[in-house]
């Protein structure tokens, strides 16, 4: 006998189907083999309602097991939130949860720039499209300039024909570029939406590269993820705060620390300074101080740059680079100008100054950086050692003015007492018997004093030197050691004493704020030839006047045969209009060369074929002019003596013409 089918091999299946997991259709398919088995009615519709409450069931767990994924995903952001990952790690990490959760082609992240006033693309995953990751996006444009814009979520099934969004060339051509479709935008906020203080600080998106509607649940759990990207955006932001804030708080305990060791080092640099001028110290005490406070090699210069002391911070002498004589007395000058120290050579100088006057000048070697703290303890340094430097002028000046005295009676009465002379210099430290170079010094008559206050900088540096007022000029015995004349550091100024007068010059001038004409002579050893000496230098200075060289120095051998012509107070101009006047105002009238003919002539030895190469005229032109000179000079212009005179009233208007 045939047994009769029933419902409960079906509902056995269904069991385990469902347990399985298996697809709906699956589960549809048992109640249609049950109908196909021929199983009773009754039972056939058990079948059917287990069929449909396994079909619920199943949906049911499927809606459990997203939200535990999406809880899951929740979870892990937040506790990526927690974990302190870095922002990038986290947007990241969220990004790749949108696209796994919502199973779409593409997630990604905009966030807004504040420079440009537009978002850019922050994090792309599942993107292939160079032009779409480098979108920008102005607020109201596209699906995501809306989001930004109002603070809400919108989602298209098919973005390219949606007309709610304003469509730009560049998004539109990225968009389909991509291959997007469907897009779901949510903004990433900071605050209620109906709180007016809420902020948007992103916009995170999900597409498809089909079309797709979006449910309430999937744009909702976009929302929650968008959410703690929120979150992660505000805390690095307050982080970066927090350490921005930090750093600018111990950037100001480091400042409040320095100035700190600035002032005590400025009140030890005070001290130490102040006892040195008030003790006398001497000029390596202020160098090796200054070192100490410093950190580095200090070397003191005289206003020629002669170093007067160079110490390190130990207290042991410098060895003064060679070169430093090359770019001091220009950098002394840079820093004279602006009254502040300056950076030459990679060495920082300090011109020490009363008025405009050069005292001295202060290096700290070898030093490429100087904080302002430590720059202004070297310039106050500066005003300290030209206190020092004056007291001691003002000691010399005192010793100096019995020494002038000396060069007084040396000069007007050589020969009186020349043992009583001598025994006098050696009382003041003065040995007339060594040699000396002798300068002779003038300036305007408003500014003698200053200049003798100015040479008194000279004398403190070089010891057995002195100066004196004399007959209106100033006058200065340069000591000279016997060695020194020969080969020694100052044999140089021995043979060239031109150069010494013209640093004089310079330098007095400069001081004095006028000009300050100097001429040498020298060296001289003993009474009387330091007296010849002084009036060769004299004869000299009148030359430079006489030749319109005031505010120079030289010696007389560096004029030539027109200092020796020169040195008795000759008048220049009127010898030359008195020797050349009728052929310059011939010239000047007629626009002739008479002048510049009698120039070749003599140039050329009187040889008439010489002067007409030189003059590049015919030779009778040359015979014509040479008429000319004689009708008007006279027909003795071409005797020894007369053309000798002429010959010199030639140089001495090219000198003229040429300083002009």
């Amino acid at each position: 006998m045939h047994e009769q089918p029933c419902a409960a091999p079906y509902l056995r299946a269904l069991l385990e189907l469902l347990e399985s997991g298996a697809p709906a259709e699956e589960l549809s398919v048992q109640v249609e083999r049950a109908r196909a088995e021929g199983v009773p009615a009754a039972e056939l519709r058990e079948v059917e309602q287990a069929a449909g409450t396994a079909l619920r069931i199943r949906s049911t767990l499927r809606q459990h097991r997203r939200r535990e994924q999406e809880l899951t995903a929740l979870f892990d952001t937040a506790g990526d939130l927690a974990a302190a990952t870095g922002l990038d790690t986290v947007l990241r990490a969220i990004v790749h949860r949108v696209r796994s959760l919502l199973g779409t082609d593409t997630a990604y992240l905009t966030l807004p720039d504040e420079v440009a006033g537009d978002t850019y693309m922050r994090v792309t995953e599942g993107s292939v499209s160079q032009a779409f990751q480098q979108l920008r996006l102005s607020l109201g444009d596209g699906l995501g300039g809306l989001v930004a814009q109002t603070a809400r979520p919108y989602a298209t099934p098919d973005y390219r024909i949606d007309p709610r969004f304003h469509h730009t060339g560049s998004i539109d051509a990225g968009v389909l570029d991509e291959g997007l479709v469907s897009i779901l935008g949510v903004p990433l906020l900071l605050g209620s939406r109906t709180d007016s203080s809420h902020k948007v600080v992103g916009v995170l998106f999900a597409a498809d590269r089909a079309p797709r509607s979006f449910s309430q649940d999937e744009i909702a759990l976009l929302q929650s993820l968008a959410t703690h990207a929120a979150v992660a955006i505000d805390t690095a932001s307050s982080i970066a705060e927090t350490r921005q804030a930090l750093d600018e708080l111990a950037a100001a305990n480091e400042i409040v620390r320095r100035q700190t060791e600035a002032l005590r080092r400025a009140e030890e640099a005070h001290d130490r300074l102040t006892d040195l001028v008030l003790r006398g110290g001497d000029v390596p005490e202020v160098t090796t101080a200054l070192a100490r406070l410093l950190h580095g090699p200090i070397s003191l210069h005289d206003p020629e740059g002669i170093p007067l002391a160079a110490t390190d911070e130990h207290g042991a002498a410098f060895p003064l680079d060679d070169t430093v004589a090359d770019w001091l007395p220009a950098a002394s000058e840079d820093s004279r100008e602006v009254a502040r120290a300056v950076h030459r050579a990679g060495h920082w100088v300090c011109a020490v100054l009363a008025g405009p006057e050069v005292l001295a000048t202060l290096v700290l070697h070898d030093h490429r950086a100087l904080e302002d703290t430590d720059r202004r303890l070297f310039e106050r340094a500066s005003v300290v050692t030209g206190l020092l430097v004056m007291l001691r002028r003002r000691a010399a000046e005192t010793e100096n003015r019995l020494r002038g005295n000396l060069i007084a009676d040396l000069l007007d009465a050589p020969g009186q007492d020349p043992g009583a002379l001598i025994e006098r210099g050696r009382r003041l430290g003065i040995d007339l018997r060594r040699p000396h170079l002798v300068l002779v010094a003038d300036t305007a008559q408003g500014a003698r004093e200053r200049l003798n206050l100015a040479s008194l900088s000279h004398l403190a540096h070089h010891p057995g030197t002195v100066s004196a007022e004399h007959h209106g000029s100033l006058v200065l015995l340069r000591s000279l050691a016997r060695k020194d004349v020969a080969n020694g550091p100052e044999a140089a100024l021995a043979s060239e004493p031109g150069r010494l007068a013209r640093d004089l010059a310079r330098q007095w001038g400069r001081a004095v704020g006028a000009p300050v004409t100097v001429a040498a002579a020298g060296p001289a050893s003993g009474l009387t030839a330091v007296v010849e000496a002084h009036a060769e230098a004299s004869r000299c200075l009148r030359a430079l006047h006489a030749l319109g060289r005031t505010g120079d120095g030289a010696d007389i051998s560096e004029l030539g045969f027109l200092g020796v012509v020169l040195g008795e107070n000759r008048d220049t101009r009127t010898f030359v209009d008195a020797s050349l006047g009728p052929l310059l105002a011939y010239d000047a009238e007629r626009g002739t060369e008479l002048v510049r003919t009698l120039e070749a002539y003599f140039a050329s030895g009187q040889i008439l074929t010489r002067a007409k190469d030189l003059l590049h005229v015919h030779v009778n032109t040359v015979v014509q002019r040479l008429a000319r000179i004689q009708h008007l000079l006279g027909a003795d212009w071409n005797t020894p003596e007369r053309a000798l005179e002429l010959h010199l009233a030639l140089r001495l208007h090219a000198v003229a013409a040429r300083d002009s």
